[in-house]
C-alpha cells in the first residue's frame, strides 16, 4: 500500500514496538507485525493486531501491572 504519511513509499511486511498507556499502566510490546514504509519508516499495525494489543493492555490493568515489556504472540 502507498504510505499515507510521505506518499512516496510503499509499505512492506515488518514489525514494530508498540507502547500503550492506560490508567497508570505502561505496556511495551515488541515484535508486533506491521506494514512499514520503505521510504519514511512509518508503521501501520493491522486491525487484528490492534485488537490483540488492546486486550493485552486491559489484562495488564486488571492484573495490577504498572510497567511491563512483552514480545508479541499472535492469539
Amino acid at each position: 500500500m502507498e504510505c499515507v504519511v510521505c506518499r512516496q513509499g510503499e509499505t512492506k511486511d515488518g514489525s514494530t514496538t508498540v507502547t500503550l498507556e492506560r490508567r497508570g499502566v505502561t505496556l511495551v510490546v515488541r515484535s508486533v507485525p506491521a506494514q512499514v514504509c520503505e521510504n519514511c519508516g512509518e508503521e501501520y499495525v493491522g486491525a487484528e493486531e490492534t485488537t490483540r494489543l488492546l486486550s493485552l493492555a486491559e489484562d495488564a490493568v486488571r492484573g495490577g501491572t504498572r510497567f511491563e515489556v512483552r514480545d508479541y504472540v499472535a492469539a
